[in-house]
């Protein structure tokens, strides 16, 4: 054999490419929080709707799409010196999906439904978002505060499609839902950099904790639905008393702490919007 023969490169067909080169392969986020989230905002919504239809699951299986079609599209603007085929499909078939059950939703409810603005509001966090993809400012803490208000939306989506209706609590609920879950922006710095200072993290939760008082005192929210942010300040005052543990244990016990709060969370509020058993 001569070293042109040696040198040369086999050429893989389409079915012995590596897994992460085939087009096919399904693209997924890996950022499980996000998960959780949803999940919790359209519980929360679901429950304050006191109901749950066919259109509700509906709504999840968009919300759903919705939130995984980012990924792809935010790993295309990363690598837009070539397309990939694998990005732009996936991307492409969340979108459709997403905006085909979107419409459905929507042309069920009739012209200026509430779902207008619910939808416009996440358009718009989509491309700040993709902006900030381009630019490579999707960690900076105002990014994650707008992406982290767009899928608590689930929230008011879940109760609009349910019921046909919008009111000032879910309103509420969903300004509620931002703030409980947007602490872990400030929260997960001190393990990124354990010098970090912890007065925005104090700030952030003083003012949010303002917020929902005030939610509560306008009637926005229900006493017992407003006290289910104390989970959040429970979580926060273990991580600041803490920190030292926090900034050094294995990141699955972080991860349990924040899936545990949640769902407390969603247990308190769940159980202060379902109706009165008898």
């Amino acid at each position: 054999m001569d070293a042109s023969t040696q040198n040369q490169t086999p050429t893989l067909s389409p079915a012995h490419k590596p897994n992460a080169q085939v087009w096919y392969r399904p693209v997924f986020s890996h950022d499980h929080g996000v998960y959780i989230m949803l999940l919790v905002s359209f519980l929360t919504g679901a429950a304050a709707a006191q109901q749950w239809s066919w259109v509700t699951t509906l709504a999840l299986i968009c919300a759903f799409c919705g939130f995984q079609a980012e990924h792809p599209w935010a790993l295309q603007i990363k690598q837009r010196r070539s397309l990939k085929p694998r990005f732009l499909f996936w991307g492409s078939l969340y979108s459709s999906v997403a905006g085909a059950i979107a419409l459905y939703l929507y042309w069920l409810q009739g012209a200026w439904s509430p779902l207008l603005w619910i939808y416009l509001g996440a358009i718009a966090a989509f491309l700040i978002d993709v902006v900030s993809v381009f630019f490579r400012e999707q960690k900076s803490a105002l990014n994650e505060l707008i992406t982290f208000a767009a899928v608590c939306l689930c929230a008011p989506l879940a109760y609009t499609v349910t019921t046909g209706s919008f009111t000032i609590s879910v309103l509420g609920l969903w300004i509620l839902n931002t703030l409980f879950f947007s602490s872990a922006i400030f929260t997960v710095k001190f393990r990124k950099d354990k010098s970090h200072s912890v007065m925005p993290s104090l700030v952030y939760h003083a003012i949010a904790t303002l917020a929902v008082t005030g939610l509560w005192s306008i009637g926005w929210l229900s006493p017992i639905t407003a006290l289910s942010f104390g989970v959040v300040l429970l979580k926060y005052g273990i991580i600041f008393f803490k920190r030292d543990w926090y900034c050094t244990t294995n990141i699955k016990y972080v991860a349990m702490l924040e899936t545990g709060s949640a769902l407390l969370f969603l247990a308190v509020a769940t159980l202060s919007l379902l109706p009165a058993y008898r």
